[in-house]
């Protein structure tokens, strides 16, 4: 009897945790799959009072956005869309790719090294990602001005530092801290240097955490707006800053915003889906701490 008891309640429990999490993935995905249908939508369909769900999708508001669209037999200006969409690839990779070279070593050296102040060391790094980034866009500017940085993709990834260089410092320390000291001290017995130790043992063994840790850099840096905004102008303009294209005094263009959207969010996701091994073992490997 009992046993049928806890079978039932055990039923229930996890029927109770699908459902939440059905819930919970609904409220995730709704946001996405409306803008997803607005973008297949025509303006007239966008704007109707009410609503329909069910409509025959159109791919103009891409065609739009992505090559361009004819009026009156004359093709239009070539979008800008496609423009700020590689501004964005080349600024965030490279903000990326520099925060791994300086960070991760950084990370390391915090994690293993007796450094005298390296807790607050640390702490400083992070407290970088706490200043919100209007309190400091002033000074920059005025210092991207002096130096010819304005404008330009040097300077963009060298101001986007501020926002990968403090979280790959913070979660990869947590990473290094996580390997059993036994295991380098080993390597050394069997005369590895310390920069052998770091790159053949520590570097393969934090890769998971390396993976996730890049991505999370990644999607801070393609979703910043400020910096972009204030630091680039038409040559340099990130794809979030490139959005504000679709707004105008005398309208909004819902539809190619739609799809702008949708365009904008696919390097996020694919990277996300190509790495997804290493991101669940790096997120579940204890780095990333409250």
């Amino acid at each position: 009897m009992n046993s049928r008891h806890e079978r039932l309640g055990l039923v229930i429990r996890k029927a109770l945790i699908y459902a939440g999490l059905a819930v919970m993935l609904a409220l995730a995905l709704a946001p996405i799959l409306w803008i997803f249908l607005i973008s297949l939508k025509t303006d007239k369909e966008i704007i109707a009072s009410v609503p329909r769900i069910v409509f025959t999708p159109t791919l103009e508001n891409y065609k739009a956005i992505l090559i361009g669209v004819k009026a009156a037999g004359a093709e239009t200006a070539r979008p800008e869309f496609v423009h700020y969409f590689l501004n964005s690839l080349i600024i965030t990779s490279g903000a990326v790719l520099v925060s791994l070279l300086a960070g991760v070593p950084a990370a390391y050296a915090l994690a293993r090294f007796k450094i005298k102040l390296k807790e607050n060391i640390a702490f400083t790094f992070l407290s970088f990602r706490f200043a919100p980034e209007i309190a400091v866009i002033i000074p920059i500017f005025v210092i991207y001005r002096s130096l010819g940085l304005y404008n330009t993709y040097v300077g963009m990834i060298l101001v986007y530092q501020l926002v990968t260089l403090p979280l790959i410092i913070w979660l990869m320390r947590g990473y290094f801290e996580d390997i059993p000291e036994s295991i380098e001290q080993a390597a050394r017995l069997d005369g590895y240097s310390r920069f052998a130790i770091f790159r053949k043992i520590c570097l393969p063994l934090v890769k998971p955490g390396l993976a996730s840790t890049a991505i999370l850099a990644f999607i801070f840096a393609w979703n910043n707006f400020i910096f972009g905004l204030v630091l680039g102008a038409k040559e340099t303009f990130p794809v979030t800053v490139g959005m504000l294209g679709f707004i105008s005094y005398e309208s909004v263009l819902w539809g190619q915003m739609a799809a702008a959207s949708m365009v904008t969010i696919l390097p996020e996701i694919v990277i996300a889906l190509f790495i997804q091994k290493y991101l669940v073992r790096g997120l579940s490997f204890g780095a990333v701490r409250g």
